[in-house]
Order: C-alpha cells, then structure tokens, then sequence
C-alpha cells in the first residue's frame, strides 16, 4: 500500500510530540495536509514530502552525497515512489540506490523522524518544474559497510564527515544525542 496522507500526518505529529518547538517551520505540511493535497506526489508544487538518510558510520561519521542537479553535498534521499509503504522505507530504498549499500546491513537507530527540514527547490527548466518545496522527512540510521556504488545519474560523490558538517544546529545535537 502506497504512503497515505494519514502516515504523513501521524509521523509529522509523532515528530511535533518529541519536537514542539518546531510547530511553525512545519506549519506549511500541516496546512497542506488539511487542505487535502497530495504530498507524496512530486506534482505537487506546493510542497511534497521527500524522505532523507542521515547514516553514521561506527566512528560517528555521518555520510554525505554530492547531487548531480543541484551542485551540493547533501543527505542521502529523495521523492517517494508508489511502491513505498512508509517514510523510513523510501528513506531507506533512497539511500542504497544512491550508494549501493545494502538494506540489510543498514540499522534504523530510531523509528521516528530525527528532523524534518522545509526547503526551497530552485526551478528545473530541464524537467519543466517550477521552484518549489521538499519537506524532507530523515531519519536516522547506522552501518558498518561503506559505500559500494553510487548512482551516477544523479550522485558524483559520497564522503564520510563528521556530524559538525551537518547544515543544522539541531540536527547536529539530535545526531550527537543518540550516536555519541
């Protein structure tokens, strides 16, 4: 069964539970979820959910990919498919197509969200996408392997770094909490 909007609306709430504070930056997810859009779909140009990895390593290194399109080292991730059943899934699948490393030797090291980040997605003439919005939903997982092959269509390069190379400051003291 495909990610309904009750997932999405039942892991954001377990989300704002741990996470209050948070409740305004993620008011545009709430707002388009009760308003009844699609946000599992990437026509959606709203906003749609996306589902990230943030993946350490047994040093506490966190991995890194350098995405093709955008230019930029990233987390793991990307849009959902119609085949995946939950967020932490497609955060998975994403994250061993782009590296090749495989699910089984992936730990999920908590079940729910460790960040949900709202940002832009600049306009994409080559797919005729308009600027638009991912609420990226990313969750925390652990391995031993490293990566094995990248998908060069739309990853150039992965690195192991530390947790102080994380964009946000409190997504650097979540990872910290629970891996250090």
């Amino acid at each position: 069964m495909p990610i309904t909007a009750d997932h999405i609306r039942t892991t954001l709430t377990a989300y704002l539970d741990e996470h209050p504070n948070e409740k305004p930056a993620l008011a545009p997810v709430l707002d388009l979820l009760d308003d009844g859009a699609d946000l599992t779909s990437r026509k959606e140009l709203r906003g749609h959910v996306t589902a990230g990895a943030v993946l350490t390593n047994p040093i506490g290194k966190v991995l890194f990919i350098r995405h093709l399109t955008l230019d930029k080292w990233l987390l793991p991730g990307g849009h959902l498919e119609a085949d995946d059943t939950t967020l932490v899934q497609a955060a998975l699948r994403e994250l061993g197509e782009e590296t090749g490393i495989r699910a089984e030797d992936i730990a999920l090291l908590h079940q729910e969200p460790i960040h949900i980040d709202v940002h832009p997605i600049p306009a994409n003439s080559a797919k005729g996408e308009p600027g638009h919005q991912h609420f990226d939903f990313r969750f925390l997982f652990s391995t031993n392997s490293d990566v094995s092959q990248l998908q060069t269509e739309e990853v150039t390069d992965a690195v192991w770094r530390g947790a102080d190379a994380l964009p946000d400051e409190r997504l650097r003291a979540r990872v910290a909490a629970l891996c250090g």
